[in-house]
């Protein structure tokens, strides 16, 4: 199988190339990424916890789901599409804001990203794929946040700063 591209922007999200997902990590260069927060009607967040050969942030809990988006592909439709393929299941999606941020790994790769954050709502079960997802589960918001200041590292290093961007702009937003 091939290895994805990730589409590379400059600090106003224009593409100025393509990289192999892998180098782009390796190198901390600046992509174009995204992450979804699917809630249901108890205002729970529907988290992921990420499956056990993962190469990077193994059984860390997360966000619905999140990725790149593909060469030609709009916001939405990269996550509506890799919210298919990770937790089986298609909701209506709009995009909060976007943001930039760098984190770095335990093993060295560094993501670099420029996330667009969406918003859905669903309120069944996932059907997950297992190569990607080890478990899910609902949470309240800030049962999220209180957990994440008591057991950090049982979260991914980006998720504990989109939620925290995620967070704020709730509180300063009707939605």
């Amino acid at each position: 199988m091939l290895e994805e591209n990730v589409i590379l922007v400059n600090q106003n999200d224009e593409q100025i190339g393509l990289m192999p997902k892998l180098e782009a990590h390796e190198k901390a260069v600046l992509h174009r990424a995204f992450s979804v927060f699917v809630l249901n009607n108890k205002n729970e967040i529907m988290l992921q916890q990420r499956a056990h050969q993962k190469y990077h942030s193994p059984l860390l809990w997360t966000n619905t789901c999140c990725s790149h988006q593909r060469e030609g592909e709009t916001n939405i439709q990269a996550g509506t599409r890799r919210l298919f393929e990770e937790m089986g299941f298609k909701t209506e999606l709009k995009e909060l804001f976007h943001f930039i941020y760098k984190a770095p790994f335990d093993n060295g790769l560094t993501e670099h990203e420029l996330d667009h954050v969406m918003i859905g709502y669903y309120d069944e079960a996932p059907k997950i794929n297992l190569e990607e997802v080890e478990d899910w589960k609902w949470m309240k918001i800030d049962a999220v946040k209180e957990d994440m200041e008591v057991h950090p590292g049982l979260y991914t290093v980006w998720f504990k700063i989109i939620f925290d961007e995620f967070y704020h702009f709730l509180e300063e937003h009707k939605i």
